[in-house]
């Protein structure tokens, strides 16, 4: 390895590490960027640790803040952050790949390789599928955009342009950054409960940028070719939908009576509202509208569960992912049913996806648990952090969600540090993340060995 070529050669060697390096990449530039004096309103440096935070944040589409967005940085910081969420949302490779195709330059077999792994697909037309990814980013955005200009037009002139634009790709992008702090710092949505249009158009975008490319892509070919969806579209469909529902309901009944939440809302339809967009913000958005801190605890604990599991594969969405938690959920009911193999939907799921789903659960949990019990630990004697607050930040960091009980604002130095690797695994996916970082092929390290019998349970 001491050889540059030959140090090259590992970096890139894999698609998953070049991934991995990629977000990295643009995550350090972003950092830089924003370090400039032209990046804030005070046109003052900004601390290296916070501007990494950011840019963490913003490439991973987490949400997460240290300073209000609209009220620390400048226009020129404002439009570094909503380039990073747009790169983070699509990812690096997606957008090369199909600049590549759109200048009809050759991609290559790497390339495919690359492009296959960015949007997690294995589809053979990975030209296609990147045409759609991009053109419906782009479709759904100016779409969502054109609807929330109705509503900021009429209250703040041009600058209802901008707000509109900036919304629409942090939504799709299940961003959750907002430019709203000019009504009040980290406000989000919270202003926004009796305006149906606004929270509507959000939610439907963060759905919509929650069900993943994939979905999309095989929900346009299957009405071309009039057949029916793939069992991938159909568990995250479904999941997706009980997970809304749920959720909804799960606000509303705990929260409806707490005068810091759903509680100060004046109406029946508000309240209503307001429970459906917290469920959908748990999906991986980070908007809120009503306060998060003042949430019960029972709810928080249960906004976690929505959060950890979060949006589909190939999605602009983090968590373990959909599909993970159906396959682990039926591989438990399989097997307390005597089952041989896992089923969903009478279809049968390769052993390879139910040991993939058990690591990123695993790793995942671990990560959260490490990282929750090191901020409760830390901060105990600047500022009193409960469990179930640590936790929630936490698991909002590693599922990418960005809502906030206010830990981040005031966070120390390791806790910081450990969000920001949080964020970055989560963005990434932990198995990717460890396997960009394998020393050897895995074909090389493949091997038969003798069984071994072990007493379970």
């Amino acid at each position: 390895m001491s050889n540059p070529a030959s140090a090259k050669k590992f970096l890139f060697s894999s698609p998953t590490r070049t991934i991995t390096l990629s977000f990295a990449a643009v995550i350090l530039l972003g950092t830089l960027l924003l370090m400039l004096p032209v990046s804030s309103r005070q046109q003052a440096a900004t601390p290296f640790l916070d501007c990494l935070f950011t840019a963490t944040s913003a490439t991973c589409v987490t949400g997460l803040v240290v300073y209000d967005t609209y009220m620390h940085w400048s226009l020129f910081g404002q439009s570094v952050i909503l380039c990073l969420i747009q790169i983070g949302g699509l990812g690096l490779v997606t957008f090369t790949v199909f600049f590549q195709v759109l200048i009809r330059r050759k991609i290559g077999l790497r390339g495919m390789h690359l492009a296959q792994e960015s949007v997690a697909s294995i589809d053979a037309d990975i030209a296609f599928l990147l045409k759609v990814v991009v053109s419906t980013a782009l479709l759904v955005e100016l779409a969502g955009a054109l609807v929330l200009m109705t509503a900021f037009i009429p209250a703040y002139g041009a600058d209802g342009i901008y707000i509109s634009v900036f919304l629409a790709v942090s939504a799709f992008c299940n961003a959750g950054f907002d430019v709203l702090g000019r009504e009040a710092p980290y406000v989000s949505l919270s202003n926004y409960n009796s305006h149906p249009v606004v929270l509507i158009t959000i939610g439907l975008l963060i759905i919509i940028g929650g069900i993943g490319f994939i979905v999309i892509h095989d929900m346009i070919a299957a009405h071309k070719n009039h057949r029916q969806p793939t069992l991938h579209t159909r568990i995250v469909l479904v999941i997706t939908g009980i997970l809304i529902v749920l959720g909804m309901l799960m606000t509303a009944s705990l929260e409806w009576e707490n005068p810091a939440t759903l509680g100060a809302l004046p109406s029946t339809g508000q309240k209503l509202l307001a429970s459906w967009f917290h469920s959908v913000t748990c999906r991986t958005a980070g908007f809120n509208t009503i306060p998060t801190d003042a949430l019960y605890d029972i709810t928080k604990l249960l906004s976690s569960l929505l959060m950890f599991i979060g949006a589909a594969p190939g999605s602009t969405g983090g968590g373990i992912k959909c599909t993970t938690a159906a396959v682990i959920f039926m591989t438990v009911y399989c097997v307390i049913r005597g089952d041989e193999d896992t089923t969903i939907f009478h279809r049968r799921v390769g052993k390879s996806a139910v040991y993939k789903s058990l690591a990123v659960g695993i790793l995942g949990g671990l990560a959260v648990a490490v990282t929750t019990g090191c901020m409760v630990a830390t901060m105990r004697e600047t500022h009193a952090v409960g469990g179930v607050d640590a936790l929630f930040e936490s698991v909002s960091a590693f599922a990418t969600v960005g809502l906030s009980t206010g830990i981040s604002v005031v966070a120390n130095t390791l806790s910081k540090i450990l969000l920001i690797f949080l964020m970055y695994i989560g963005r990434l996916g932990p198995v990717t993340f460890f396997l960009s970082l394998a020393m050897r092929p895995t074909a090389k390290r493949r091997e038969i060995l003798p069984e071994g019998k072990i007493q379970i349970g």
